[in-house]
């Protein structure tokens, strides 16, 4: 592998965040969140790293499958659910569990339930309870709950929620949603879960019985106001690259597409083999943080599909080969997220399928 920048997961740091999930979710089960390809750490050494998980959440049906092609065994729930008998089936055969959150994917399961093997399906209702994106009202999924458990090919119900403000401690709206799913969920038997990252670091719900962390896990905050290392959290993914040329600049000369950065005095700036090509956000300002061993320095200018600029004026001696930590140990991802003006979460999931991913630890998991 030639490429300069690369992406190491340190599977080490996912298993430590993945024990204080287990302490704060107590008598709970433990279900990861591993859509988009595991936030873009990769699902296959995600998901065997994380074996001892009590079962894994992904978006859809594809994802869920390519978990069961990995060798997953555990519950594996796929939050949007199955639009298609044959998704229906297919997840029926591949032991998935389907989130239903509208009217169209219940009458899908009661029109194909007869087709099916009695026991061969596994649905949660997504109940919508403040958030508005995805979900049955709370009168609704009680009705549904009553008509899927009149089919036999429905072996398990449960009941799951997503708070909207979690990421604000003491919001009033996570409040409303928590009694409104509390109130929703009385007498239920089946599988009840509320709690993402934030919810599970705060205590948002305690009376569910399946928590589902996601970006806490890689190491990133769940919470505005406070950073990953306060709540006790390791980056897993640390994203380096090298310099590749260093150069003065003059006074009045631009950087970069648009010329939008100007040099007021003579400019020692580098260039870094990373761009929006590798996922590294085009939107980035001038002024992003950047790390060259343990100098912190900024971008200049606009980010181009294969290269940044990086003021040195700070940075002492730099020559071409140094390495770059554009984020992770050493520069949190939700820092230069920040100054992107965007979150954690976007940039580690947007990583390219052209940066290679390296492994660190995996012979201790």
């Amino acid at each position: 592998m030639h490429r300069l920048i690369r992406a190491s997961i340190d599977l080490r740091a996912l298993k430590r965040n993945f024990a204080l999930a287990r302490e704060r979710a107590g008598r709970r089960a433990v279900w990861p969140v591993v859509k988009a390809n595991a936030y873009g750490h990769g699902f296959k050494a995600v998901v065997h790293a994380l074996a001892d998980a009590d079962g894994f959440c992904v978006a859809d049906l594809d994802e869920g499958l390519t978990l069961r092609d990995l060798g997953v065994t555990c519950p594996v729930l796929v939050i949007q659910g199955a639009y298609s008998g044959a998704g229906l089936a297919a997840a029926a055969e591949a032991g998935l569990t389907l989130g239903v959150h509208d009217p169209e994917q219940l009458a899908l399961i009661e029109r194909d339930a007869p087709q099916l093997a009695a026991g061969s399906l596994r649905v949660w209702l997504k109940l919508e309870t403040g958030m508005h994106r995805l979900g049955l009202r709370p009168d609704a999924a009680l009705e549904a709950r009553e008509r899927c458990a009149r089919l036999d090919a429905v072996a398990e119900l449960g009941m799951m929620t997503h708070f909207a403000c979690a990421d604000t401690v003491d919001h009033v709206l996570t409040d409303a949603q928590a009694t409104e799913f509390g109130m929703a969920t009385l007498g239920a038997d089946g599988p009840v879960s509320a709690c993402n990252s934030a919810a599970l670091l705060t205590g948002a719900f305690q009376r569910d019985t399946v928590v589902r962390p996601g970006i806490m896990l890689y190491g990133a905050t769940p919470l505005l106001g406070r950073t990953a290392a306060g709540l006790s959290l390791t980056p897993v993914m640390t994203l380096r690259s090298r310099v590749i040329a260093v150069k003065d600049v003059a006074v009045g000369d631009t950087v970069g597409y648009g010329a939008t950065w100007v040099a007021n005095e003579t400019t020692r700036i580098g260039l870094v083999a990373a761009g929006y090509g590798d996922g590294y956000p085009r939107h980035a300002p001038s002024g992003t943080p950047v790390r060259i061993g343990n100098c912190d320095v900024h971008t200049l200018g606009r980010v181009s599909m294969d290269s940044l600029a990086v003021d040195l004026r700070t940075a002492g001696h730099v020559r071409p080969g140094d390495e770059v930590v554009l984020w992770g140990r050493g520069l949190p991802v939700d820092l230069v997220a920040a100054a992107a003006g965007t979150i954690g979460y976007e940039l580690l999931a947007g990583l390219t399928a052209r940066v290679p991913r390296e492994l660190v630890g995996a012979e201790q998991v």
